[in-house]
């Protein structure tokens, strides 16, 4: 299938399509006149990248691990460890900055709390 086709049947625009193939993403074959031709795998590999960006994962890590899928469809539990300890590594530097976050809120919730009251730490400065 043309570009056109393929952005279409990923739900994306022709642009993001060669955005990908510009990173290196997912380079489809091109035909004899030049035209890029997107086949199932190409499709099913457009769809990982979409969902490893939309779980958060920067260009630059998806282009680390994408080489680590296998070079067919991947299936359930056809994804190689090298791919998921990236994947698991990336969610546990989020789950390191979310507890991080918290934290902060906490204590400014705290800072808060305690501004409210008769004798606001700001007010002894």
């Amino acid at each position: 299938m043309k570009i056109g086709e393929a952005a279409k049947a990923g739900g994306l625009s022709v642009r993001t399509l060669r955005f990908y193939e510009d990173e290196g993403l997912c380079v489809p074959p091109r035909a004899h006149n030049g035209y890029r031709e997107y086949c199932e795998w190409g499709l099913q590999r457009i769809q990982v990248i979409r969902s490893l960006l939309d779980s958060g994962l920067s260009i630059r890590l998806i282009k680390e691990v994408l080489h680590h899928l296998t070079d067919r469809p991947a299936g359930p539990g056809e994804l190689s460890p090298a791919f998921l300890g990236e994947v698991t590594r990336y969610r546990d530097r989020l789950a390191e900055r979310v507890a991080l976050l918290a934290a902060q809120q906490e204590a400014l919730d705290a800072f808060l709390e305690t501004t409210r009251g008769e004798r606001s730490p700001l007010t002894q400065i």
